[in-house]
């Protein structure tokens, strides 16, 4: 690739981050609906991302799995109790093993357990880390909580980008992501760790127990990177998708706020609750 070329991409990936940031910081700031369309959103692309990923090994009844991921995330921002959400995931297997009878049936061939797995596992791995975001903002600290959430996750992604590029050369795990080297990892562990430090005394708040999110992003978040790169491996994609120019798919971009959200829900709207 030529500078020229290099140069090009580098513009682009810039703005169109900094718009996909915009968003992300517009929809927290306002709230209530706003905030919830834009989770739910993001929820459904990067869960359309998913199955497409996962379509090329298994049947996926798509239908039943979005209908799953909308009840999900209604019910929880309508204050449904957590019984009710695994009321919806046994319903959803139990629709999708209702198709594969009907299939079997029809075609003398089914796709049960595969479908069942597949399709469950988008709304265990994407869903529901959303839902716990939509959650996190009803809190009485939500929006400092979902801001430093946020800052720290892009934080520990783009300086774990730069020094794994600069100074790399102990591969990570080299047979799930290639290029991730430990000097990154560290380098994105002190990125987060760094960015939540300055918003605690940016916004003057006592460092417990807001500085453990900067942890969490700090060693979580990498391995939630991993985890999605894991998927691409094995059904052989490069990206998640095309949908943010520079960046790949919205699966690609919010890989690591996924067990980041779930792991900061059950410590701010659970444990300290």
């Amino acid at each position: 690739m030529n500078a020229a070329r290099r140069h090009e991409n580098a513009v682009l990936r810039f703005f169109s981050g900094l718009a996909v940031v915009g968003g992300i910081l517009g929809g927290i700031w306002q709230g209530g609906r706003v905030w919830l369309l834009v989770a739910t959103l993001l929820a459904l692309l990067s869960l359309s991302e998913y199955y497409r990923l996962l379509s090329r090994q298994f049947r996926i009844s798509r239908g039943v799995g979005y209908i799953a991921a909308l009840a999900v995330i209604f019910s929880s921002a309508e204050g449904v109790r957590p019984v009710s959400i695994a009321l919806i995931l046994s319903l959803t297997v139990y629709s999708i093993l209702m198709i594969e009878i009907v299939r079997r049936q029809v075609r003398g061939v089914s796709h049960a357990v595969g479908n069942a797995g597949a399709s469950l596992s988008g709304i265990l791995f994407i869903v529901v880390p959303w839902t716990c975001l939509i959650l996190l903002h009803n809190l009485p600290t939500g929006r400092l909580v979902l801001v430093s959430l946020f800052a720290c996750t892009w934080s520990c992604d783009v300086t774990a980008y730069l020094v794994g590029r600069r100074w790399g050369k102990v591969p990570l795990c080299e047979n799930v992501s290639p290029n991730k080297t430990w000097e990154g990892f560290i380098g994105g562990a002190l990125g987060s760790i760094l960015m939540n430090a300055l918003l605690i005394f940016y916004q003057q708040q006592p460092p417990f127990p807001l500085f453990l999110i900067g942890l969490i992003c700090a060693f979580a978040g990498q391995l939630g990177d991993l985890a999605e790169s894991l998927i691409k491996r094995e059904t052989g994609a490069k990206d998640a998708g095309r949908l943010i120019p520079g960046h790949g798919g919205v699966l690609d971009r919010f890989d690591s706020i996924l067990i980041n959200g779930l792991l900061t829900y059950l410590l701010f709207g659970v444990l300290l609750e």
